[in-house]
């Protein structure tokens, strides 16, 4: 297992434009989340220690920000061939296994991954209201093994203040997990093996 840091997209980035199958066969687009006052954007798989870790921290904060407007979105763009776990079919059970209420899309191509520079799994990235990128990093300091239980402190604060509409705080933790499985030869310039 190779661990990889997020590549902490510069600040301010835009968020790049999606169109992604769901879990349920519908198309999700960026678009969709126009007038949610923060969006976060999730890239994960099924078979990652370190997202399943997270996970059901994941699924219980994206409901709770949900339920306050914030928009969430899970993105897998691992190679399905070589890791059938992160299949679009396993994707749906574990969906439904982990209780996730957020669409859960499938970067086949893994053009998405790359034009949010995303590294691994889990990458979190938050978005303010103009989609303009506040937060890249961690969810917590806890890691599979630490002892420290998952609270996503980091992540929580992030989208308070978005909520709040103060700033987000600059010093943010690069994310760590495994590196998205990239197809081979479909590795991005920034991937480090």
């Amino acid at each position: 297992m190779v661990l990889t840091p997020s590549t902490m997209l510069p600040l301010g980035t835009k968020a790049p434009d999606f169109s992604l199958p769901n879990i349920d066969g519908r198309q999700v687009s960026l678009s969709d989340f126009e007038g949610a006052p923060a969006l976060l954007v999730v890239f994960m798989c099924n078979h990652c220690p370190y997202v399943k870790h997270v996970a059901d921290a994941l699924a219980q904060l994206a409901r709770e920000y949900q339920q306050r407007g914030v928009a969430v979105v899970g993105i897998n763009s691992n190679d399905a061939e070589q890791y059938p776990d992160d299949s679009p079919e396993k994707m749906a059970e574990e969906a439904a296994a982990r209780g996730y209420t957020f669409p859960y899309l499938y970067d086949e191509t893994q053009e998405v991954a790359k034009a949010y520079r995303a590294a691994c799994t889990p990458d979190f990235y938050v978005f303010d209201k103009d989609r303009k990128l506040v937060y890249r990093g961690q969810m917590d300091d806890s890691r599979p093994d630490s002892g420290i239980p998952v609270t996503g402190a980091d992540l929580r604060a992030a989208l308070d203040a978005v909520l709040e509409g103060k700033p987000v705080p600059a010093e943010q933790k690069p994310s760590i997990g495994c590196n998205i499985k990239w197809k081979p030869g479909n590795e991005p310039d920034y991937f480090k093996s």
